[in-house]
């Protein structure tokens, strides 16, 4: 008994990317990467797949669910491909590019491939392209790769960007009485992530008083930023909370100052997508377009123990598929069929006209019939340009 298979199915979460959106992606991807080496980031390309050891460690320890695991049939070793690739930046930054001097700004674009997906991102596989700038602490490094982000997928045309900024590790100082291995504290996170005011209410009840004051405002802390950091203000912060804070007011300053009219919002107490992150952390978002552009954020880029030796970074992951969909649909240049005859000069001349040529392998009898069914919209003869929907009105 023999079974016919579908050659055509994919696995989900997977997709094959035909004409014209895959030159079209590549097409966005230099531009941006382009826009990225201006601003002195320059391009490096991690592989596809590293040793497990290596791939989750440190930030990346993170993304084990989500890995694919395969074993080197050289080493006998257990591999991953990657789930993401600002774990892999880090890596580099830490070993190869050690001893280079600080800030170190560097830029990649590559595929992604991940275990699940979710509700918002259902695509297994696609690619990211970012920026990470590693050593400096100042908040105007964090504004500075916001900005790049924000004013690049301006110039790409995407319209109604907003900006939600947060600072996951402020409910863990604000916590800090609390034991993160209790359940009280377990299921605090989950009524904040939730936004259960009441929940909140009920179950600090037993915390300090300024404690359970300072979680319910933070849930009223969650809006647009003006209206967030005055919230904000009116807390009284100490330590690294406080630090956290005016940090966050810094940035959002000096991103307001470069750009008056970009959107921003504020969640301090977001937490899920950024459980490595270490400060102010960042998503963005398009109006009407289907999941988060991209996001990122402050995190550790290295994982020495020591903490005088433990190195700052920040940067920014874009998703391509998300990015196209808040973009205008691309229009292809007009294809022109040239018959076999046609001379090499007389072809390369019209491609530097911007023409597509689609050249015949072999003599037809009606040029116009081949050059509608390979999808022209036009045909040379006798050396001139014809559109075929004028010779069909005749």
């Amino acid at each position: 008994m023999s079974y016919k298979t579908d050659n055509g199915l994919l696995p989900v979460g997977l997709s094959d990317m035909l004409a014209p959106d895959a030159a079209f992606e590549a097409f966005i991807l230099e531009k941006l990467l382009k826009d990225f080496a201006e601003h002195g980031y320059e391009r490096i390309a991690p592989p596809l797949i590293e040793f497990e050891d290596s791939l989750l460690t440190g930030i990346g320890s993170g993304l084990a669910k989500q890995t694919f695991r395969l074993m080197d049939p050289e080493s006998q070793k257990m591999m991953g491909v990657r789930a993401d690739m600002t774990p892999q930046i880090a890596r580099i930054a830490e070993s190869r590019l050690s001893k280079m001097p600080r800030p170190l700004r560097l830029s990649y674009a590559g595929q992604v491939l991940r275990v699940r997906g979710t509700q918002l991102r259902p695509e297994r596989q696609f690619t990211q392209v970012g920026v990470e700038l590693i050593g400096p602490n100042e908040a105007t490094a964090d504004a500075e790769v916001i900005i790049l982000a924000a004013s690049a997928l301006d110039k790409l045309g995407v319209s109604d960007l907003s900006i939600d900024l947060g600072l996951p590790k402020l409910v863990k100082e604000i916590l800090s009485e609390l034991k993160e291995d209790t359940k009280n504290y377990f299921l605090l996170r989950q009524a904040l992530d939730r936004k259960d005011a009441n929940a909140v209410a009920e179950l600090s009840v037993d915390l300090h008083k300024d404690t359970k004051t300072a979680l319910i405002s933070l849930l009223n802390a969650t809006g647009p930023a003006n209206e967030a950091l005055d919230a904000l203000e009116s807390l009284s912060f100490k330590g690294k909370a406080e630090e956290g804070r005016t940090l966050l007011v810094n940035v959002i300053d000096s991103i307001s100052t470069a750009l008056p009219n970009l959107t921003l919002t504020v969640d301090p107490i977001e937490n899920k997508g950024f459980e490595y992150h270490t400060g102010v952390t960042f998503t963005f978002f398009a109006k009407g377009v289907r999941g988060e552009l991209g996001n990122g954020g402050r995190y550790l880029a290295n994982k020495d123990s020591n903490k005088k030796n433990q190195e700052g970074a920040t940067g920014f992951t874009l998703f391509m598929d998300t990015v196209l969909r808040a973009l205008p649909v691309p229009t292809c240049k007009n294809k022109i069929y040239v018959p076999i005859e046609t001379s090499l000069k007389k072809a390369k001349s019209l491609r530097s006209e911007g023409w597509i040529t689609v050249g015949a392998l072999s003599p037809e009898k009606n040029s116009i019939d081949e050059a509608s069914r390979l999808g022209c919209k036009y045909v040379l003869q006798n050396n001139e340009i014809i559109k075929i929907a004028e010779i069909s009105s005749k």
